[in-house]
């Protein structure tokens, strides 16, 4: 499993093509280029570091949090979320699980720089079939990673299994999907994004349809930790909202995502959806978004927990 980047900025990495710190599903046909996406998914990840800092403290600060020696970073990509949880929880060994090599690389690096090399390690595996190499654990932080196993309940009952007594499993899964730019934008069909959120909704249907043993659940996670034997603990979302006009790194975040769903779903497109990409890709085009002072980023990330009696 390797998860790229689902709905925005966010982290993730775990089976080859699919999520990874990012906004957005990033779920390519072909391998991707690991020296162009790496850094890109990096990138992303710093940007919606917010979101994720915030939902750690919260995890941090529950009556009922046990003392945080061993995380484990499900889905890990190239380690922002992973050194951000190592900060957070300063006495605990974090270990960065993910299918592609060089995420696990970029993590390693990652953790050097920020000096936290002897508390973050990396482990190459592939979830669900690999769940014995893993470990116990005090926190299993899985972001955005569950639903891109086929058989959800199992993988999460998984999950329950490798926690300690007292432990804790964070998903983060669901929220709303990102805003970049108003619902008329002067140029084509005004609601551009909600028709891009559409045509993403039918292919995360389609995704998960094809994974192996795949099974559907109610997205009712409370439910579903539930029947694993966990108890639930709280749920709650975190905003990433930057106004215009955005940052150098926030903007160039906002086009690569188009770009992305323009390559994506170029045959789903209507035509004139297609011409308005066109129009806001073109660096040279006054109405794109290279000059746009109307782009901004506004999503929401949801974090669900449970408890290890």
């Amino acid at each position: 499993m390797t998860k790229h980047a689902d709905h925005g900025p966010h982290h993730g990495s775990t089976h080859g093509r699919h999520d990874r710190t990012g906004h957005g599903h990033h779920d390519d046909i072909t391998d991707p280029d690991w020296d162009v996406m790496g850094p890109q998914l990096e990138r992303n990840g710093e940007l919606s570091s917010p979101q994720y800092a915030a939902a750690a403290h919260w995890i941090a600060g529950l009556s009922t949090a046990p003392q945080v020696r061993r995380v484990l970073d499900i889905g890990s990509g190239p380690g922002v979320i992973s050194c951000l949880l190592a900060e957070e929880f300063p006495e605990a060994e974090v270990v960065a699980v993910d299918g592609t090599p060089a995420l696990l690389e970029r993590t390693r690096a990652r953790a050097q720089r920020l000096g936290l090399g002897d508390r973050v390690r990396t482990l190459h595996a592939e979830i669900p079939d690999e769940l014995a190499k893993l470990g116990e654990a005090d926190l299993i932080w899985a972001g955005n990673a569950l639903h891109h196993m086929g058989d959800q309940r199992a993988v999460l009952a998984g999950f329950a299994g490798l926690l300690r007594p007292g432990g804790t499993v964070a998903l983060v899964e669901g929220g709303l999907a990102p805003r970049q730019l108003p619902r008329d934008i002067g140029i084509g069909r005004p609601g551009l994004e909600a028709r891009l959120d559409a045509i993403t909704a039918e292919w995360f249907e389609e995704m998960r349809a094809a994974l192996p043993d795949t099974t559907r659940e109610i997205e009712d996670w409370s439910a579903l930790f539930t029947a694993v034997g966990l108890a639930p603990q709280g749920t709650r979302s975190f905003l990433l909202d930057l106004p215009a006009p955005v940052s150098g790194q926030a903007r160039d975040h906002v086009i690569a995502e188009f770009a992305r769903r323009r390559e994506m779903f170029a045959g789903e497109l209507a035509a004139d959806d297609l011409a308005t990409l066109d129009r806001l890709l073109d660096p040279e085009d006054p109405a794109g978004l290279h000059h746009r002072p109307d782009v901004f980023l506004l999503t929401a990330r949801t974090v669900h927990l449970a408890r290890r009696a």
